[in-house]
This record gives C-alpha cells, sequence and structure tokens, in this order.
C-alpha cells in the first residue's frame, strides 16, 4: 500500500507507513471525498488531526490551503512518520506534531480553536465514542462553524448523545465510514482567542 498527497500545492508527493501495523491509513478515494466534502472550507482553516498516524490527512489540509495543521500520535514510530512526511512536504512552518495521548491532550486547554478536528481511533475498541465524549466536555477546542470528522468501521457504528456537537452527515466507502458532526447552536463562547482568516 501506498498513499500520497492527492491535491494542492504538495499533490503527488509519496509518503511514508508507519512501520508496523499500529496504524490504520485511509485509503486515498475515502481522503478524496473528504476533502471534496470539506471543498473551499478548508482554505486558512485550523485543523487538528488525532491519532494522526502517517499525518496524511493534516498533510492533505494543508496542501489544499489550510493556514496550520496539529498533528498528535502517541506512538514513537508514527511521530517519526509525521515529521519525516512534513519534510517530504514542505509545511513545516505550518505544523506542530505533539505525542500525547489524545485523552491527555483533550483535557489540557486549548490554545486555539480548530475549524476542523479529524479522530481515527483504533477500532473496536469504542474510542470514538470515548474521545468525542471527551471532546464534547470541553468544547473550547472549537466554536460555532467547527467541524469534527470521525473515521471508523461501519460495524462500530451506534448512536451517542452529545451536548455541544451533533451529527450532520454520514458517508460509507467500503469498509471506512466518515461521521460528520458540527457544534451546535448552544455552543458557549469561548476565552480562548481564535485566529482570524485574512
Amino acid at each position: 500500500m501506498s498513499i500520497r498527497v492527492i491535491a494542492g500545492s504538495a499533490k503527488g508527493r509519496k509518503l511514508k507507513l508507519v512501520p508496523g501495523d499500529t496504524t490504520r491509513p485511509v485509503m486515498d478515494r475515502v481522503k478524496e471525498s473528504l476533502f471534496n466534502i470539506i471543498g473551499r472550507n478548508i482554505v486558512n482553516a485550523t485543523f487538528l488531526d488525532l491519532f494522526a498516524g502517517t499525518g496524511s490527512v493534516g498533510n492533505e489540509a494543508l496542501s489544499r490551503g489550510a493556514k496550520h495543521a496539529f498533528f498528535v500520535d502517541m506512538e514513537r514510530n508514527a511521530i517519526q512518520t509525521i515529521q519525516d512526511n512534513i519534510t517530504v512536504t514542505k509545511f513545516g512552518d505550518k505544523a506542530t506534531i505533539r505525542r500525547d495521548d489524545a485523552f491527555n491532550f483533550l483535557k489540557q486547554g486549548p490554545t486555539q480553536i480548530f475549524d476542523f478536528i479529524y479522530i481515527a481511533p483504533p477500532q473496536y475498541k469504542g474510542m470514538w465514542q470515548q474521545i468525542l465524549q471527551a471532546l464534547d466536555s470541553n468544547p473550547a477546542w472549537f466554536t460555532e462553524g467547527s467541524s469534527v470528522i470521525v473515521q471508523i468501521d461501519p460495524s462500530e457504528a451506534a448512536p451517542i448523545a452529545l451536548e455541544y456537537l451533533e451529527t450532520v452527515d454520514q458517508r460509507r466507502y467500503g469498509n471506512t465510514l466518515l461521521w460528520f458532526l458540527a457544534a451546535t447552536q448552544k455552543q458557549p463562547r469561548s476565552d480562548v482567542p481564535q485566529e482570524k482568516s485574512t
């Protein structure tokens, strides 16, 4: 299997895979569909790539015009792969890479608000529900207009009750389900300053 940047300023750049089987990189056709749905909203956006793995989704966001991507993963091999792939795409000035547990990361007070949060946790452990609940309990990470996208196996899909996020769309591509959520209108105002797009 090989992965690449599909479109934008780094189009065609081949990305490295994380050694071993601890990550499950998103297929190119799913990634392409994801960014077709996001469309021009990615331009000048801030992007959080949780459970980043290879970092291919965050790199795609940067290639298509996002102003900053924040990559989080707890695996040492994944962090090294993300760093290598950022070198390949030459987005070092627009990327922040953090080795951390995603739950621990979300418990911390955010230093910025994200327009897009992409979550691709390990499968079949119910972790996607736990991470959404953790995010929902600390809504300072996002604001009205923000989008949260979860990548899971369709067999993992189940109802989930959230206070500040609501499901707006689901798209299935073979054995991958993309679950789109948006901030609700009761989203509280945050004290975290948000950079304005230029």
